[in-house]
């Protein structure tokens, strides 16, 4: 059953167009969005996409488009926040994108920030936790770290975009991910339409 609440992660690995085009949909369907921003992710977002995010005035105007304010910026060193506890309900974690060291850092139980620590209760509570990795090639630690995860509970869904639906822009080609994304986590999203599927 939906709680209407969705934990966000965003790292420093590129690819800062998948955390921007999932967090614009996440606002829109869930209540509560409690997100959580590495100092990275942020030199990131400026780098790639041109955006300012400012975390003593926060507002996702500048990076998302519009203002979203369901949309909640947590300290990532503050574990006194609600996705730091096993009892804190929600529909779900999604790191994206994430980084390798973020990736080995949640494999091997090291909670060493907010975010690490989100998605160790998610997988103590067996809850869906999607990690979005944007990284290549792949190294024997990288794989061995991404099946450790796996045999936990996780989910990896690379950043691999689809390209059969003819996308027009990078948005588009991005939205193929965040639609992966969405479906994961049981949403019935209307940005790609299904592989074969006849318009009613």
């Amino acid at each position: 059953m939906s709680t209407g609440r969705i934990v966000v992660g965003v790292t420093g690995a590129s690819g800062a167009i998948y955390a921007q085009r999932f967090l614009v949909h996440a606002a829109k369907h869930w209540d509560e969005v409690f997100l959580m921003l590495s100092n990275q992710a942020i030199d990131v977002a400026i780098t790639e996409l041109g955006t300012t995010i400012n975390r003593a005035n926060f507002d996702t105007k500048p990076w998302l488009g519009e203002s979203f304010g369901n949309i909640k910026l947590l300290d990532e060193k503050n574990y006194f926040t609600p996705p730091a506890s096993g009892s804190f309900r929600h529909d779900g974690m999604v790191i994206v994108p994430c980084s390798m060291g973020t990736v080995g850092r949640i494999a091997n139980g090291i909670s060493n920030d907010l975010l690490t620590r989100s998605a160790d209760v998610c997988l103590k509570e067996k809850r869906p936790l999607i990690v979005v990795p944007r990284e290549m090639p792949w190294n024997l630690i990288h794989l061995r770290n991404m099946t450790q995860l796996a045999e936990a509970g996780a989910t990896i869904l690379p950043a691999s975009p689809a390209w059969y639906q003819n996308p027009k822009s990078l948005e588009d080609l991005a939205d193929t991910v965040v639609a992966r994304i969405l479906q994961q986590l049981g949403v019935e999203q209307k940005i790609v339409g299904q592989w074969m599927q006849e318009d009613e």
